[in-house]
């Protein structure tokens, strides 16, 4: 069976990277962002000369209306769908203090990172229950390490993460049984243009102890743990949580 996977915030970075590596291990992939562009035609077009069906499809998964249009698209661009990597997210309006985080900063990690996350996940669900199982089935949400270590300095990020992760313990429950892999990745530091303004910051508590593994992390190193995910190469497992994060998380004392 052809394996064929959409890619939200496949842009560029870690959602570039994941949708790369599912090409190479024969996927066909589709890949959305927000909005249309030459970056996400070009990441397509990467895809493509790998060999694989390609679609690039502007899509904001804030909408939750637009989500059976987008899965429609995906499938009819690169066949029916075995895999949903959920990449799309959004930071905080403006770092700063906690006690004066925004509401509108607030809702709009809320709409795209938890939220659209969730419903996005429930139509593909849905999709994937309605349709013979033939081969492995997979859903993947990329959410950060935030999710667990607060950032106070971005609370509203950090607590959307935190829903995110629970997203892919409630799926991981219901879906389990029916031959679905539900999965978490947990970025750390990761060389991205989010990660950008604030590299040379971590760089010095990277180097000073921050992380086990000293140095920040690619966007092409968590595209092969989500395409090993993706291809069922972790069998008996459900719900598992991938740390990709150099060891900042781990207990150390």
């Amino acid at each position: 069976m052809t394996q064929a996977a959409l890619v939200t915030g496949g842009r560029r970075g870690i959602g570039k990277a994941i949708a790369l590596a599912l090409a190479e291990q024969g996927f066909d992939v589709a890949v959305a962002d927000v909005v249309a562009s030459d970056e996400l035609t070009a990441t397509a077009a990467e895809i493509a000369a790998k060999g694989r069906r390609a679609a690039a499809i502007a899509a904001d998964i804030g909408r939750i209306e637009s989500h059976a249009a987008l899965l429609d698209e995906a499938e009819a661009k690169v066949g029916p769908l075995t895999t949903l990597v959920n990449n799309a997210g959004v930071s905080v309006l403006s770092r700063g203090d906690l006690l004066d985080v925004s509401p509108e900063s607030y809702d709009r990690c809320q709409s795209i990172n938890t939220r659209g996350t969730f419903f996005l996940t429930q139509a593909f669900a849905r999709r994937l229950m309605g349709r013979a199982a033939d081969g492995h089935r997979a859903i993947i949400t990329i959410s950060s390490a935030n999710a667990v270590a607060p950032s106070i300095a971005r609370g509203e990020y950090c607590i959307s993460k935190a829903g995110a992760a629970m997203i892919t313990k409630l799926f991981a429950t219901r879906l389990s049984n029916d031959g679905i892999g539900v999965y978490e990745i947990q970025p750390g530091f990761i060389e991205t243009d989010m990660t950008a303004p604030s590299r040379a910051k971590y760089d010095a508590l990277i180097e000073g102890g921050l992380t086990v593994i000293k140095r920040f992390g690619t966007p092409a190193e968590v595209g092969r743990i989500a395409a090993t995910l993706a291809m069922g190469l972790l069998p008996y497992t459900s719900g598992q949580v991938i740390q990709a994060d150099g060891g900042l998380l781990s207990v150390r004392y």
